[in-house]
């Protein structure tokens, strides 16, 4: 099968690998309909997130399953199914809480030995371990782009409101608008947040999340500090999303949070970094931060893609065939496209 591997820095290849064949009771196998090249797989694209020469990369996958282990009875041969970004166990502590973002033995598609040795899905074919915890049936009629965004990047977006304990009639903020930042605004407004702030510097995704219901703000040309206190009666926001992975955007929403509110850190975060936590611990703040909990959130968020409640469709820029995903890195790469989706 065709699968799109890691090379090196800068660069992927297409190569021929083997089709995965069941191992474990657990798993299925399925022919992946779409894959997405996402936020994540650029910062392995950069050496940022180590993942070792000649993996299979990718994490966003829609499919129709081939095979089935005998243990597993949530999915069946022919099914058409949506999948989570990691792999959870159901049975082990962290499971049993319901962090299943925590797994004792979690991994984590196409994230190499560091995450789980686990072979990623932009190719012809996927194994998933625990497939009746990991996988979902597609609702009838849902395109497979937008049933894509449930098991990663709507499902993060999701997760930094709801994890935050954004409530209805809060002021939300949320920093960097790629698609988990805008996928992040739309859950906010269709949470029932009194107003939605939306902080960034690229004026077509200002532009997007408008259109969702948030009031943009330019990061240097306008002054955000000073909209949020402005509708919140000089307090700052409630919650403040950061989704942009450095650590002057998690410092940037230590200062837009109010006394006692919440960040929501969901931009992937490498290495040491310093921070004002005397601001953070002076306020008070909630600090939440980490990988999402993609698994826990995945129905309510199918549910409400299903109702149209929320909708991705908007942030897909791009549709590319997988033999074409070295341009598509680059395109990608270059910050020319904001969701590209492969097909085999």
């Amino acid at each position: 099968m065709r699968a799109v591997t890691f090379q090196g820095p800068g660069e992927v290849r297409v190569e021929e690998r083997p089709e995965p064949r069941l191992e474990h009771p657990d798993e299925a196998i399925i022919a992946v309909e779409a894959s997405g090249v996402c936020g994540s797989d650029l910062h392995i694209y950069h050496g940022r997130v180590p993942v070792e020469p000649g993996t299979v990369i990718g994490h966003e996958y829609v499919g129709t399953v081939l095979a089935v282990g005998d243990a597993v009875t949530r999915v069946a041969v022919g099914d058409r199914v949506l999948g989570c970004f990691h792999v959870a166990c159901g049975s082990c502590t962290a499971c049993l809480r319901g962090d299943y973002h925590r797994c004792e033995r979690g991994r984590t598609f196409g994230h190499g030995s560091n995450l789980g040795s686990l072979p990623g899905t932009q190719a012809e074919q996927a194994l998933v371990p625990f497939a009746d915890v990991v996988l979902r049936k597609v609702p009838n009629g849902m395109a497979a782009e937008t049933a894509l965004f449930a098991g990663d990047v709507m499902g993060t977006g999701y997760h930094a409101v709801a994890h935050a304990g954004m409530k209805a009639g809060d002021t939300v903020c949320v920093l960097g608008l790629g698609p988990v930042g805008l996928c992040a605004v739309q859950a906010a407004v269709a949470g029932g947040a009194a107003h939605v702030f939306a902080v960034d510097s690229v004026a077509q995704r200002l532009d997007q999340a408008a259109r969702f219901g948030a009031t943009p703000v330019h990061l240097t040309e306008g002054n955000p500090k000073a909209e949020v206190r402005g509708a919140s009666g000089g307090r700052g926001a409630d919650v403040v999303v950061e989704a942009v992975g450095t650590p002057a955007a998690i410092e940037a929403a230590i200062g837009l949070a109010r006394n006692a509110g919440t960040v929501s850190g969901v931009g992937v975060q490498v290495g040491r970094a310093e921070l004002n936590i005397g601001l953070a611990w002076l306020k008070g703040l909630d600090l939440r931060l980490g990988l999402a909990n993609v698994i826990a959130h995945v129905d309510r968020v199918l549910a409400l893609l299903d109702a149209g409640k929320l909708d991705p469709s908007p942030l897909v820029s791009h549709r590319m065939r997988l033999d074409d995903a070295v341009e598509a890195y680059a395109i990608y790469d270059r910050r020319e496209a904001l969701k590209i989706i492969l097909t085999p």
